[in-house]
C-alpha cells in the first residue's frame, strides 16, 4: 500500500504571481534562471510535485537522469493525475541521452494518463517555459491553454514535429500552439491576431505566411 494517498499532493497555498518550488531545486540552474523573473518560494515536503503554479496546478519535472533511471517517475505522475484538486503539467528533458526513453514517457503521460507533456532541451528552456506559464496564469487564469483542458491534446507526436518545421517555431512554441490549436487545420486557419498572444507578433506573421503560401 502506498504510504501517500492520492490527495497528499496538496492543497498548497501559492501567493499570486509566485511559484512554490520543491526544496530539492534550491540552488539549481533551473531555480537560478527563474529568479528575478518570477518570485520563487521553496518548501519542504511537497509530495512528488516540483513546482506549484497555483493551488490547483503544478509541474512535474522529469530530468534526463529520471528518464534514464527507469519508470520510477510513473508513481509521481499517477498520484497527481488521481488527485481531485490538482492539474499537472509534465515537463520532460528530451536530450540526446534521454531521447530513446522519450516515446515511452510520452505514451504513458499523454495517452494513458491524459496529461499535458512538454519537452524541453535543458533547464534554461524549462525556466522560460515555467515563467511563461506563470505569466499566462496571472494574466487570465481561465484562458491559460495549459490549464483549461483536462485531457491533453498532444497525442500526435508527428503534429509537434510538423509544427516545428514552420520558420521561427521551436519545441516550446510548437507545444504552446498545439495547446491552443489542436489540429493543423485549426492552426492554418488562425489569424495573426489569434496567433499573436501565443507566440508574439513576428512569429505569428511567419506562421500565417507559411500557411497562406502553402494553400
Amino acid at each position: 500500500m502506498d504510504a501517500n494517498p492520492a490527495d497528499s499532493t496538496g492543497p498548497v497555498h501559492v501567493p499570486f504571481g509566485h511559484v512554490v518550488a520543491n526544496e530539492k531545486w534550491h540552488g539549481s540552474q533551473l531555480a537560478r534562471e527563474m529568479q528575478g523573473k518570477i518570485k520563487l518560494v521553496f518548501e519542504d515536503g511537497l509530495t512528488g510535485v516540483d513546482f506549484y503554479l497555483s493551488s490547483r496546478s503544478c509541474i512535474l519535472y522529469i530530468t534526463e537522469a529520471d528518464l534514464v533511471a527507469g519508470n520510477g517517475y510513473r508513481k509521481r505522475l499517477v498520484r497527481v493525475r488521481n488527485s481531485s484538486h490538482l492539474q499537472g503539467i509534465v515537463v520532460v528533458e528530451k536530450t540526446q541521452m534521454s531521447e530513446q526513453y522519450f516515446p515511452a514517457i510520452q505514451k504513458f503521460t499523454v495517452l494513458d494518463l491524459g496529461m499535458v507533456l512538454l519537452p524541453v532541451a535543458n533547464q534554461t528552456e524549462a525556466s522560460c517555459l515555467i515563467v511563461q506559464l506563470v505569466q499566462e496564469q496571472t494574466r487570465e487564469p481561465s484562458k491559460n491553454p495549459f490549464l483549461r483542458k483536462k485531457r491533453a491534446v498532444l497525442s500526435e507526436p508527428f503534429l509537434l514535429r510538423t509544427v516545428q518545421q514552420i520558420p521561427g517555431v521551436g519545441k516550446v512554441k510548437a507545444s504552446l500552439l498545439l495547446q491552443k490549436f489542436p489540429s493543423i487545420q485549426q492552426l492554418s486557419n488562425a489569424s495573426i491576431q489569434e496567433l499573436e498572444p501565443v507566440v508574439g507578433q513576428a512569429v505569428a506573421q511567419q506562421i500565417h505566411a507559411f500557411f497562406t503560401q502553402s494553400k
